[in-house]
């Protein structure tokens, strides 16, 4: 019995980076083209890669336990030793229990996560809309500018409340509304950590970032904030962002300094409004 257990590990630990090497293939950028296919496709890749850790781990409980048996091993009554804390918990994904949006995961090619997407930048927002208000601070300050406060909205959005221009919050409501027909889960669990914040980007003297024109917003899982610049991020935020793309917006994970709490309209999407008399 032993020796069966000893070839089925060894076979185990053969196809292990086999079927990994094949995931993460299968994860390449052309199996992400839409958003409502994208989601259940990440969900299901993400739940094949717990199990293939889990399998790699309780391989590698089985491989010391057999380490411990005495020579010849048959017949032996040698105790198997657990963890330390009397078993390993691991998260894995089973039928019937809930997906953990919260988690952290690493970001897949993450410098190419917008496909050509670039961000407007506070100098051609400046150009093509105006400054949101003429003196900035570290801090949050209201608009001024008469022609952009006209166009800046309030509103609850989806599960969230937040101000920012009306063209953002229309582009906004589509992109939850089509997270929530798909996955209506990670749609109850989303948050923000705020939209519009007119004020002088930290470390510059007069630079503006796309939240001074109500044009960003940084969300999360649950309320728990992402780390910043780590290369990480929370599974629910990597399944929106499709959804994100598919409207325009541009993900921060992609950033050099990676910020992937943060979307925001894409200059492609901004000329568009612009062309369309909506800004």
């Amino acid at each position: 019995m032993r020796v069966v257990s000893a070839v089925i590990i060894a076979t185990g630990i053969v196809l292990a980076p086999v079927v990994w090497f094949g995931l993460s293939w299968l994860m390449s950028d052309e199996d992400y083209a839409g958003g409502a296919v994208d989601s259940t496709a990440r969900i299901e890749l993400e739940m094949l890669r717990q199990q293939i850790e889990d399998l790699q781990l309780r391989m590698s409980d089985l491989q010391t336990e057999i380490a411990r048996l005495p020579a010849g091993g048959a017949g032996s009554n040698a105790p198997f030793l657990p963890d330390a804390d009397g078993e390993r918990q691991i998260w894995e994904q089973t039928e019937g229990t809930d997906l953990d949006y919260a988690q952290v995961v690493l970001i897949a090619d993450r410098l190419n996560v917008n496909r050509g997407l670039n961000v407007a930048g506070g100098r051609y927002l400046s150009e093509k809309l105006g400054r949101p208000r003429e003196d900035l601070s570290d801090s949050c300050q209201p608009m001024t500018n008469p022609e952009l406060k006209e166009k800046l909205v309030t509103e609850q959005v989806g599960p969230i409340r937040v101000s920012m221009l009306q063209p953002a919050i229309e582009s906004l409501r589509i992109v939850f509304e089509n997270i929530r027909s798909v996955d209506p889960d990670l749609y109850s669990r989303i948050n923000t950590a705020g939209a519009l914040c007119v004020r002088r980007i930290r470390g510059t003297v007069n630079s503006l970032s796309t939240h001074s024109y109500g044009l960003a917003v940084d969300l999360n899982i649950d309320g728990k904030l992402d780390n910043f610049t780590d290369g990480k991020t929370q599974l629910g935020l990597t399944i929106m962002a499709d959804f994100f793309f598919d409207e325009g917006w541009v993900w921060g994970a992609g950033f050099g300094r990676e910020d992937s709490m943060h979307f925001e309209i894409s200059r492609r999407q901004l000329d568009t409004w612009i062309a369309e008399g909506r800004l």
